[in-house]
């Protein structure tokens, strides 16, 4: 491990101890010595002459800290410090206007420790809550956030996506239609991507490049070249752009596309039939092939087309070959979506508003699915609340001919792995969804006991993001996610797949898996507010990459259906509950 600065060390501790609401003259005297230790070209000689009380703020209790870190590598006390107040805390205070004090209250009532979690938190509305907060710091800490992502080496997919679009549709309106394409991990849907790759195919790539640097979502310019040319786009996001002529289009979009591995596979599929093949066409000698579309060039290797999400080199060309790829689900084919959240508790619409909203998408029905009672931070519902909501929710549907709202709870699954009501409240539910919202630091034999329990429950329709991830911020917990598909399929218990693009849980990676055991997915946007319902459709696309066709997710099917299998479902288990207690 790399041994920090000493007036690192002591600016953390000054800052920590700020955080943590020590007295403010303790704090400011590490934060001076901090400012000191920097100044001087190293304190060696002054340890060792025990002089480092002569320095203007340096007490004996202070240099003896400094004197056993200069001789150690070591400090107890900033090691102690450390386990009581995680060091994660002090990125927050990059945030504009978050200072120690705002920090302190964060940590202690919403149990925010860095800055992923608390843009999190604000797109959930939880901060408005808080004394000292509200909606307008809450939005000037989001502004912050934004500016600081910028200069993040990795972007989630959902802050580019758009971006990207808009890039790609420009250049297609300049260029003539079908003339671009975006490529890489964006059209790969990967959660999780580096730089936005565009290819457009245009005989003239000086005006193509000119045009791309000339776009207002350019903010700098980083390489110009014959076929290429990057830029930093105002997201903070790079982009390169590639441009060839319209016989190498297939080629180059197939091969830009990737992944890594997928291209290698398919140039080993290309050399056994003693062909080559690049980004330029597929050859044979110096002979290029005919391949006017991808699908050609797959089809010239003996294969079907594979989609670009499918490209991870993770059975899909075995599949290809064989004539097995799945026919992937659609977006057009979800009817309806579970895990939205009101103003019942963090959500920041009305239930009516979210009605006209989800009629807007084409949707028949939603699942209305706040906060159960024990999270506090969230509003979470008290009987009384659910019972209120309820009666709403009758009222809404008996006038909403065409269209039900679904009445849910997401509940915190407690310590002990059960649900946060009595029986006879979960009873009146027409599904819950069960998410752990707390005590993520449990070890795993204990996290997955306490999750299979709630799968158990009778009650239990969903478990909700199952790993607590938060991409590019927060580790999932730890538990065995094969075991928790298998729980799964034991139990019956549909499992989340959390389109929010902080989320994207369960990881697309153990989809497949999922499919394999018959476990069903359901896609649901984890809505907060304006516009959080379509994030079921970037959830598609995840969805997809996990090889999930119509039949597999819960909510392509029709809201009879959708009645039909919770009443099942929840049947099937508590007849399982009766079976074990005879």
């Amino acid at each position: 491990m790399i041994r920090k600065p000493l007036n690192k060390v002591l600016e953390e501790i000054g800052l920590l101890l700020e955080i943590k609401g020590e007295n403010p003259f303790r704090s400011r005297a590490y934060l001076n010595a901090a400012k000191m230790v920097e100044t001087l070209n190293g304190v060696d000689g002054l340890v060792e002459q025990r002089r480092l009380t002569e320095i203007k703020g340096i007490g004996q209790a202070l240099a003896e800290k400094i004197e056993e870190y200069e001789k150690t590598g070591t400090m107890a006390y900033y090691d102690d410090l450390t386990r009581q107040v995680p060091p994660s805390l002090l990125e927050l205070l990059q945030v504009p206007n978050l200072g120690p004090k705002k920090v302190k209250v964060l940590f202690e009532h919403l149990g925010i420790t860095n800055i992923g979690e608390l843009e999190y938190a604000c797109r959930e509305n939880r901060l408005t809550a808080l004394a000292g907060f509200g909606e307008a710091t809450q939005a000037r800490i989001l502004k912050g956030i934004e500016f600081i992502k910028k200069h993040k080496g990795e972007f989630l997919f959902g802050d580019v996506f758009v971006q990207a679009e808009a890039v790609r549709s420009r250049l297609d309106g300049l260029f003539g239609p079908g003339s671009a394409e975006i490529c890489g991990s964006i059209r790969r849907r990967k959660e999780v991507v580096r730089d936005i790759d565009v290819l457009v195919a245009h005989e003239k790539p000086d005006e193509v490049s000119r045009a791309f640097v000339s776009m207002p979502e350019v903010e700098e310019v980083l390489l110009t070249g014959e076929t290429k040319t990057s830029c930093r786009l105002t997201t903070g996001v790079e982009a390169d752009l590639r441009v060839v002529g319209a016989h190498q289009f297939p080629s180059a979009l197939l091969y830009f596309t990737g992944s890594k591995e997928h291209n290698v596979r398919l140039r080993g599929i290309a050399r056994d039939l003693q062909w080559k093949l690049n980004e330029y066409g597929l050859f044979e000698g110096d002979r290029r092939l005919k391949a006017e579309s991808e699908a050609e060039l797959y089809g010239r290797l003996g294969m079907g087309y594979i989609v670009p999400e499918l490209r991870e080199d993770m059975g899909e060309i075995e599949a290809a070959k064989a004539g097995l790829l799945p026919r992937l689900i659609e977006a057009r084919d979800i009817r309806g979506v579970f895990h939205v959240h009101s103003d019942f508790s963090d959500g920041s619409q009305s239930i009516e508003r979210i009605v006209e909203e989800a009629k807007q998408l084409g949707f028949s029905y939603i699942g209305i699915s706040d906060h159960s009672k024990s999270a506090f931070y969230a509003r979470g519902l008290k009987r009384e609340d659910v019972l209120r909501q309820w009666e709403m929710i009758d009222e809404i549907n008996g006038r909403n001919e065409g269209f039900i709202i679904f009445k849910g709870i997401e509940s915190d699954i407690l310590t002990d792995g059960g649900l946060d009501y009595e029986d006879d409240l979960l009873e009146g539910f027409d599904f819950v969804i069960a998410s752990i919202h707390s005590n993520f630091t449990m070890k795993r034999q204990e996290m997955e006991s306490r999750i299979f329990r709630a799968m158990e429950s009778p009650f239990t329709t969903m478990l909700g993001h199952p790993t607590g991830r938060l991409l590019l911020s927060r580790e999932g917990y730890e538990v065995g996610i094969h075991a928790l598909i298998e729980a799964a399929r034991v139990t019956g218990t549909i499992v989340e797949l959390n389109a929010s693009p902080f989320r994207f849980d369960v990881d697309w990676r153990y989809l497949k898996y999922a499919k394999e055991k018959g476990v069903s997915i359901s896609i649901n946007p984890d809505a907060h507010g304006p516009g959080g319902l379509a994030d079921v459709f970037l959830g598609v696309g995840i969805a997809r990459k996990g090889w999930q066709e119509k039949a597999d997710v819960l909510n392509t099917r029709d809201a009879n259906d959708i009645k039909d299998i919770f009443k099942s479902l929840r049947r099937e288990k508590q007849d399982r509950r009766i079976d074990r207690k005879t």
